[in-house]
């Protein structure tokens, strides 16, 4: 014997609402647990099964002194349910409404679009402008290494790196002169510490190369970076 299905959420629904419209009484949710089963409803789920109802507006709810009573009459289900009914009407009379007005927007939008030779030679056009704009930005992109604003800001930042090169230079020979004159026996290790260090007899301060504006100008008009 298979074994009986449950009742489901809708149903329940039906049968608690039977429980009100049969006896058109109110009731206090204990009792309500008690009826349920008598319909198919266990007592454990009433509680859930009647809220559900009173937040669709089908169950009305309401506290006297101490306790909280619920009812519902067939009439106030049917203007509920009515009121459901002309709420759903008005909405879709405003989605007729809209699309309407969206359908009349789209034909309007049409007009002067409609398919034509010229139409077509001018898309035809600005096909062409738009492939030639692209092109032209390509190209421009190529010679963005020459652009003289960003040769300036490269010839700032080679400036700032020289005078911080020498600065350290200068900082290299301040400390050799310091060790000599307070480590003069230490001269021939001292001399052999630099050496390995990279601080040979040619460690000079850099010098910063000339760029003559002409050159670069006619550097930039070759297209020569």
């Amino acid at each position: 014997m298979s074994k009986k299905r449950g009742l489901s959420l809708d149903e329940k629904r039906e049968k608690m609402l039977e429980i009100f419209y049969e006896s058109q009484n109110f009731f206090l949710l204990k009792e309500l647990e008690k009826l349920g089963p008598k319909k198919g409803v266990i007592s454990q789920s009433v509680k859930d099964v009647v809220q559900s109802l009173v937040d669709d507006d089908l169950v009305a709810k309401d506290k006297i002194g101490t306790s909280v009573y619920f009812w519902s009459l067939p009439s106030c289900a049917g203007n509920q349910l009515r009121n459901v009914h002309r709420k759903l009407e008005s909405d879709l009379q405003s989605g007729k409404k809209r699309l309407s007005e969206l359908v009349d927007q789209c034909d309007t939008l049409k007009k002067g679009r409609e398919e034509s030779d010229e139409r077509e030679e001018a898309l035809g056009e600005l096909k062409a402008i738009e492939l030639k704009h692209k092109e032209l930005k390509d190209e421009m992109g190529q010679y963005s290494d020459n652009d003289p604003a960003a040769f300036e800001e490269m010839k700032k930042a080679i400036e700032v790196a020289h005078a911080a090169a020498n600065r350290w230079t200068d900082n290299i020979f301040t400390l050799r002169q310091w060790c000599s004159n307070n480590f003069p026996e230490a001269k021939e290790q001292l001399e052999h510490m630099y050496k390995e260090v990279g601080i040979t007899d040619d460690f000079d301060y850099l010098e910063l190369s000339t760029v003559l504006p002409g050159t670069v100008g006619n550097q930039m008009a070759e297209g020569n970076p």
